[in-house]
């Protein structure tokens, strides 16, 4: 069977889809309204189409919504390297330029999150705001796995996708099953029996087998990994490792299995002044799939204050 184009990403709507260049790389983004910028950022295994539900929201209430495929997703380029920290947050850093702002609201999921943690911590002058859904502080994230925790167990994924190779044939395989099982195992137990499920998990496990997209994905977490028994990951440390500037709002699920509470509420330290946690009942991994009217609405009234 012929692996899809990635250009099968590029789902209709009432949003305009558009290359931009942005890092030295091509960015797939869809984008709809007009005011303040707000990029969307996506977690593992999803893409843009992701937000469809806050891209519309937040052009309804006044803002310039920006959904990208990240590196290695969707209709973006999928280039041998660059998944390291600094590159990533560079992409979003070069993006925000890229869009003709001068500075953005950045809002992201899961590795969308705490790339844009990172974006504000190493491109302060960027970014507005940030806020994190399903997601935490990259050295929160570290040091509950660095421990041995019940967050080293939840990140069991983690360390299977350090082999080569297999992880790659395993994310494909059987039309990407795996992402489907994947989201079910991260979703609260509501969401994971309705149609809504099961049409973003359609569209992600299709998204997954665009060519070159299941390399790019697992590269994220290899770099995560490998670099903490390396030089790099202690300058990386040494570079998030402090309050940033912006707000932060925190958006999690109680039900959530993949990043547990705890996680996301230990990085406090990390914080901004005028930030907010808040924990979203019976919701999983997903609060802007699972419960988008309650997302949206936490999300503009953070932006909004």
């Amino acid at each position: 069977m012929q692996p899809p184009d990635p250009s099968t990403v590029r789902i209709d709507g009432p949003w305009t889809h558009r290359d931009v260049s942005a890092n030295g790389i091509r960015l797939h983004i869809a984008e709809a309204g007009r005011g303040p910028t707000v990029l969307l950022l996506h977690g593992f295994a999803e893409f843009w189409w992701a937000w469809r539900h806050q891209l519309l929201s937040l052009a309804e209430a006044g803002f310039h919504a920006v959904a990208a495929d990240l590196r290695g997703y969707g209709d973006s380029d999928k280039t041998p390297r660059g998944y390291d920290g600094w590159t990533l947050a560079g992409d979003i850093a070069g993006l925000v330029r890229a869009l003709g702002e001068r500075r953005a609201h950045l809002v992201g999921h899961a590795w969308g999150g705490l790339l844009a943690w990172t974006a504000a911590a190493l491109h302060p002058r960027l970014v507005e705001s940030v806020s994190v859904l399903g997601g935490a502080h990259p050295l929160a994230i570290r040091s509950a796995v660095a421990r041995r925790s019940a967050q080293a167990c939840a990140f069991g994924h983690l360390f299977r996708f350090q082999i080569p190779m297999a992880p790659e044939r395993r994310l494909v395989a059987n039309g990407a099953a795996a992402v489907e099982d994947l989201m079910r195992s991260w979703s609260g137990p509501e969401w994971a029996r309705t149609e809504d499920f099961a049409e973003a998990a359609k569209a992600f496990r299709q998204a997954m087998q665009v060519p070159g997209v299941a390399h790019s994905a697992l590269e994220y977490y290899r770099w995560a990994f490998r670099a903490q028994f390396r030089g790099e990951g202690r300058r990386f440390k040494a570079a998030v490792d402090g309050r940033v500037s912006a707000p932060v709002l925190q958006l999690h699920g109680d039900a959530d299995t993949c990043v547990l509470p705890d996680t996301a509420r230990a990085s406090a330290p990390w914080q901004g002044p005028g930030s907010r946690f808040e924990l979203l009942a019976g919701v999983g991994h997903y609060p802007h799939l699972e419960d988008p009217e309650r997302t949206t609405k936490a999300l503009l009234a953070f932006l909004g204050r």
